[in-house]
């Protein structure tokens, strides 16, 4: 098993890799991609019917491990013009992906998100 981060821009795919570490994964493929305001103001409205822009979106794909060949996590899209830190979103993202969800926990994401970037530093 392995995490394919071949879909990850280079100076983002150890705090991904962190990420994806500290939720358990060890196995599947991940994509990010960076997008301006236009397309992220597009995505979130399609997505989440808000029309405007937001700094990070993640797409889930496999929410189970029980599948069928490569797991496919899913995908993010960060706009650098709303991210406060476009690393700390790329590792939001990735939680997302895991299955965490900072809106329905009791701040168990975001205490996870901060001991990840404070590693990378």
């Amino acid at each position: 098993m392995s995490i394919d981060l071949s879909d990850v821009p280079p100076d983002l795919r150890r705090a991904v890799g962190a990420a994806l570490h500290a939720a358990g994964v060890t196995d599947g493929h991940i994509g990010m991609q960076i997008v301006g305001e236009g397309r992220m103001r597009t995505l979130n409205y399609a997505a989440r019917g808000v029309d405007e822009a937001t700094d990070v979106l993640a797409f889930p794909i496999d929410d189970t491990i029980d599948h069928v060949g490569p797991r496919e996590l899913g995908d993010v899209f960060i706009c650098p013009e709303k991210a406060t830190n476009v690393t700390e979103a790329a590792v939001h993202g990735a939680l997302h992906l895991c299955g965490f969800d900072h809106e329905g926990d009791d701040g168990e994401m975001l205490a996870l998100q901060a001991r990840i970037i404070a590693s990378l530093e």
